[in-house]
This record gives structure tokens, sequence and C-alpha cells, in this order.
């Protein structure tokens, strides 16, 4: 079974554990004061995690609810597969029984890691990529150099052209609202509309097949964007930072199109 086709089977598994624990009361803690974490998270990356290690014990991991037990830099750069796992993106929306969460499991093969002294500086590419939406039963996934698939249906971007008639989406995770705003305000005047989903893995996928134009972002992690970015790249689009420089991974801002929108968003963000 190939990384990609065992991503898949574990976000299914993942996505399966969450439906069942979600009929349950929740146990609702805060790592912040607008930062939540369930005990369903909690179980569904302990799963993940316990079937990455079974079938590739010498692989690394980056998951969002063990960073206090993660290896270290210098361990992880030893490897030469990461797995990069958000167990449920959009943890907000599963509280509030809003269906709009995911299962995101991205696969970053190392290429550069002797020289590797931080997170930073790990070089390598994505080479697989699955967001699962259990409650909507929406897969999204990719495998590198093979085309991007919803439900098994290959898909591609949107072919609007002019920021005019696109539909736009971002968000404002906590710690960085305030640095959003001016971006907010230039591309609500520019874009057909906005909106705010609360699951970045979800936005990226839905520029992915189509069904958003544009999206940027501030503030994220590589759990939040590692498995879309992918997808994205593979269904046809654009990714890169807000001002078009190549992706960091490990970087926290974002900007992903269709690619035919991306010169003119580039170009307005760089003005503010």
């Amino acid at each position: 079974m190939s990384i990609h086709n065992f991503a898949v089977t574990v976000a299914k598994k993942a996505g399966k554990l969450i439906l069942e624990k979600s009929q349950k009361p929740l146990k609702i803690e805060r790592k912040a004061p607008k930062d939540l974490v369930t005990n369903v998270d909690k179980a569904a990356e302990k799963l993940i995690i316990k079937e990455i290690l079974g079938k590739y014990p010498n692989h690394g991991i980056i998951a969002e609810e063990s960073m206090d037990k993660a290896m270290t830099p210098a361990e992880l750069a030893k490897k030469k597969y990461i797995w990069i796992i958000d167990p449920i993106d959009g943890t907000t929306n599963f509280t509030h029984n809003l269906p709009l969460y995911a299962v995101s499991i991205g696969v970053f093969k190392l290429d550069d890691a002797e020289k590797s002294k931080n997170f930073e500086y790990l070089s390598g590419e994505l080479v697989a990529g699955v967001v699962f939406a259990p409650a909507l039963k929406e897969l999204f996934s990719a495998e590198k150099g093979k085309g991007a698939f919803l439900n098994g249906t290959k898909i591609k971007v949107s072919k609007v052209k002019k920021a005019s008639d696109c539909l736009s989406v971002t968000g404002f995770p906590p710690k960085h609202r305030e640095m959003n705003l001016p971006f907010f305000h230039a591309m609500l005047k520019k874009s057909q509309a906005i909106r705010r989903l609360g699951a970045a893995s979800l936005d990226l996928c839905y520029i992915a097949c189509g069904r958003f134009d544009s999206y940027w972002e501030f503030g994220l992690k590589p759990w939040d964007i590692a498995a879309g970015a992918l997808i994205i790249e593979e269904a046809g689009g654009t990714i890169t930072d807000s001002f078009g420089n190549p992706l960091d991974l490990f970087g926290k801002d974002i900007l992903a199109t269709n690619g035919h929108l991306h010169k003119e968003i580039v170009n307005t963000f760089k003005k503010l």
C-alpha cells in the first residue's frame, strides 16, 4: 500500500472515530482564551499516530495536539518522511456541531535534512495529502504528480480570471485578527464576495475543487496547510505566501488561488 493510500485509510478511521465520539458529551479545554481542544481531538490524534508508527516506525510526526511531546528539530531532521497532522481542523466548528471540520494529514519528504537546524529550515516536498470531512462525507486527496481528487473523482480549480468575479475565503486566527483587517478590507472591495469557514484545510480544498477562487490567511501552522497545499497544486492552483514568494510550509501566511487571479491579488497585497 502506498503512503498516499495508507494516509487515506488512516484519515477515514479517524473520521469514523470522530463521528462516533461526537454523539456523546464533549470534554472541552482551552489552550488559549479562544483556542479550543476536545477529548475527541486528542483521541483522533492518538489513533492517527498509532496507525502511522505501526506502519512506519522510522517516520517523524508533527501533530497539533502533541507538540509538547514532539520530536526535536534535530530528531526530525534525521527522518526521511514527516507526517503533519491536524486531527480536527475546525475544532470550534466541531464543538458547535457545525459540520465544517476535517481530519488533515500531509506527508513531507525531506531532501536536505542533514543541514536542518530548525523546523523552518527543513527542505523537501509534500508527497501526499488527505483532508477528510467526515460529517460531510467528503474526502479530498492528492499524491505528488498524480492529480487531486474528491471522493475518487478528479478535481480542478476554477477558471475565474478577474478578482471582481471571484469568491474569496479567509480566516481570523485569535492571535492574528488585527493583522488581517487591511487585507480583508482590500479584498472586500475587490472580490465578488468573501466567506469565512473556520477550517483552513477545507478552505484550501474548496479552492482545489473550484468552490472558491482565492484564499489568504495569517498565523497558520504547518498542520493547517500541509495536506491542502499539495491538493491545491495537484488541482492546478497556485500557492505562495501573501506576497507571491514560495510557500514556506513552516511559515505563517499563505495565499492560494486558481492561478489566474494570483498576480492581481499579490499586487493588491503589496500595496498595503
